[in-house]
């Protein structure tokens, strides 16, 4: 049984008849007990580490995909490590725009963002998805806190343009992650605070910045940008595949485990959707995170399956100095011996 099994299943016994001889009650099954036992390696080597999560794909319009992941990011802050969450909100923005009677206009699979659109991102992201998650989050506790990349100038972006046709196109307000300053969500963290970011940015324009300038920025770098600031040990993003396709379209065999060198070699041949998810895993092993790893946000619990689990369950690209090591498998300072 898989650890998230075990946090879910129902109690064979729930309230036992103190008449009846324990020896003749129910037991709970030992596959409950081998579920924590397969767990501990990981919960000895994650303890104190900090993990981000990008938070994406069905996960963020199912109700029941949201209370399991919300339960998730619970469990690993418990279990002593140090999560940070990261959120876009495109199929939020878009019913927003449509409601408003704006149109939603994409290039190069960027969003075309006016200052009209952007005020939209701003209040979608800030004032809807980011609110409900961390109300899931402090269901149980005062647990999580929501900020954007704007609060203490989390995240700083330059101007990014579409490259269309081979030519630049200016898309308005989207923005490309040039600085971090980790400070605010070092403090949360070590309030024991979740830190739940929306992922606007401020501009690194002084002119632009000074008027309230601000930028949309892509998730997936946001997350991948943080993860490398902070120096976690492990970057997750969810989407809504298996993971990396050996073959895509014309096959479903998922590329369980990748180099940094194997990953940049692949980067051009893949679908415009998975190339920003990939790029973020890739940029962010290159600057120090541990292991980056694209997951099906599709599976309940899928964030504690790929952490506490031996066998992962989307793709995990390694650095290339560590080619022959399992991933995730990076001493753990301090730890007891």
């Amino acid at each position: 049984m898989s650890l998230p099994t075990l946090l879910t299943a129902a109690d064979p016994d729930p309230d036992p008849d103190p008449t009846v001889p324990a020896a003749g009650r129910a037991r709970p099954a030992p596959s409950r007990a081998d579920a924590l036992v397969e767990a501990l390696p990981w919960l000895v080597r994650y303890r104190g580490r900090t993990v981000v999560v990008k938070f994406g794909g069905n996960a963020m319009v199912d109700d029941d995909l949201k209370a399991a992941f919300a339960q998730d990011i619970l469990f690993l802050k418990h279990a002593g490590l140090r999560p940070v969450v990261v959120h876009g909100g495109g199929p939020q923005i878009s019913r927003q725009l449509q409601r408003l009677g704006l149109t939603s206009q994409f290039a190069a699979g960027l969003r075309v963002t006016t200052d009209e659109t952007m005020d939209v991102v701003r209040m979608v992201l800030a004032g809807q998805v980011q609110r409900e998650l961390v109300g899931l989050l402090n269901e149980h506790g005062p647990h999580a806190v929501g900020i954007t990349g704007e609060d203490a100038r989390l995240m700083t972006a330059a101007k990014r343009y579409a490259e269309v046709d081979g030519r630049p196109v200016d898309i308005g307000r989207v923005g490309e992650i040039a600085r971090v300053d980790t400070g605010v969500v070092r403090d949360l963290l070590d309030c024991g605070r979740i830190p739940v970011v929306s992922s606007v940015a401020r501009s690194d324009d002084a002119k632009d910045a000074a008027a309230g300038g601000v930028f949309n920025v892509n998730a997936d770098t946001a997350a991948a940008a943080l993860a490398a600031a902070l120096g976690a040990e492990m970057l997750l993003i969810l989407t809504d595949v298996a993971g990396l396709y050996a073959n895509w379209p014309h096959s479903h065999d998922v590329i369980p485990r990748l180099t940094a060198g194997e990953l940049e070699k692949l980067l051009p041949s893949l679908s415009s959707g998975m190339i920003p998810k990939m790029r973020g895993c890739l940029d962010a092993v290159n600057e120090g995170v541990g292991t980056a790893r694209v997951i099906d946000g599709r599976v309940r619990h899928s964030v504690l399956l790929e952490v506490f689990g031996d066998d992962g369950i989307g793709t995990t690209v390694v650095p290339d100095e560590r080619p022959d090591e399992r991933p995730g498998e990076r001493p753990c300072e301090g730890a007891a011996a």
